[in-house]
């Protein structure tokens, strides 16, 4: 899970933090595969074919309530700071550096990369809501999930020690910006 200090930090004040989480607490039904968290239900999801949208927060049951906080965070994010500027970065050809900064303030880069290593150390389910939320805006110009769900695991995967911790901190602040270039032997000729 997302951790809860990140979590806290993001969340926007005055605002509720899910409405299905209050819904929960009005005593709705169990759906057949919650389980119980202690002796209390699980919070209620409803199943996805009764949503308005797909992109209904609070719907999907592999997402838990912090993941609707850390949702609605960054979709915020990607309509306050991504669409309006992204026909503008297409012309130029590229993302402004101030976006990948503020980014990484909001904890959107390295967040599967684990916070020994200099990433957040979140979850795979919290990765997966940055690809989503992006793709909802249709917004393809910033890098976040080449820079972060692939770049950084090469970096923790076969760099050295002293790669990751000079390198991990800048790119999940989003001042160093991870790009990747690759060969294949025998490709291209």
């Amino acid at each position: 899970m997302f951790p809860s200090t990140v979590l806290r930090s993001l969340v926007a004040p005055g605002k509720s933090a899910c409405f299905w989480g209050r819904l929960a607490a009005a005593g709705s039904r169990m759906q057949h595969s919650q389980t119980l968290q202690g002796d209390t239900p699980a919070p209620f999801r409803p199943e996805t074919s009764v949503a308005r949208t797909m992109m209904d927060i609070g719907t999907r049951r592999i997402f838990s309530e912090e993941h609707d906080l850390f949702r609605e965070n960054v979709r915020r994010f990607f309509r306050e700071e991504v669409v309006p500027y992204h026909a503008e970065w297409e012309k130029a050809g590229q993302v402004s550096r101030e976006l990948w900064e503020k980014a990484g303030a909001q904890g959107l880069l390295g967040i599967y990369t684990p916070a020994e290593q200099g990433g957040v150390g979140g979850d795979l389910l919290s990765a997966a809501i940055v690809w989503e939320e992006q793709m909802y805006c249709n917004c393809s110009g910033p890098g976040f999930s080449l820079h972060s769900e692939i770049v950084m695991p090469y970096i923790g995967h076969y760099g050295s020690q002293a790669q990751m911790e000079r390198y991990f901190p800048q790119m999940t602040a989003g001042k160093c910006i991870g790009a990747i270039a690759m060969t294949e032997p025998g490709a291209g000729r």
